[in-house]
């Protein structure tokens, strides 16, 4: 879920955007990792405006043991992160706003 800070500054409310190709990014993202560990893996990111406490990213695997499907969903969260053009506008209490991630 979102913070409600940044940096020691409130954060109000969210703004997410992505790249057109933005679910064909994640979905290469699960399948490279359902490649690499034979696990069932599903994600989706949110887009447009959010409420601080609202899930963002959501993603899921089923495998034997819970230890490998943690592992394989922290992986893909991190690639996904790292990979995948979203970018997030952050909305200020102060009023400020910025994007993060450009």
């Amino acid at each position: 879920s979102d913070r409600d800070h940044d940096g020691g500054r409130g954060v109000a409310a969210l703004d997410y955007r992505a790249h057109p190709d933005a679910e064909r990014f994640i979905s290469e993202c699960v399948a490279t990792e359902r490649a690499a560990t034979g696990l069932r893996l599903s994600a989706v990111h949110r887009v447009g405006a959010l409420r601080i406490g609202d899930a963002a990213l959501v993603a899921a695997a089923s495998a034997p043991h819970r230890a490998e499907a943690f592992a394989a969903v922290e992986r893909l969260v991190e690639r996904i992160k790292h990979e995948v053009p979203i970018w997030k506008r952050q909305h200020f209490a102060d009023g400020v706003s910025e994007w993060v991630g450009l």
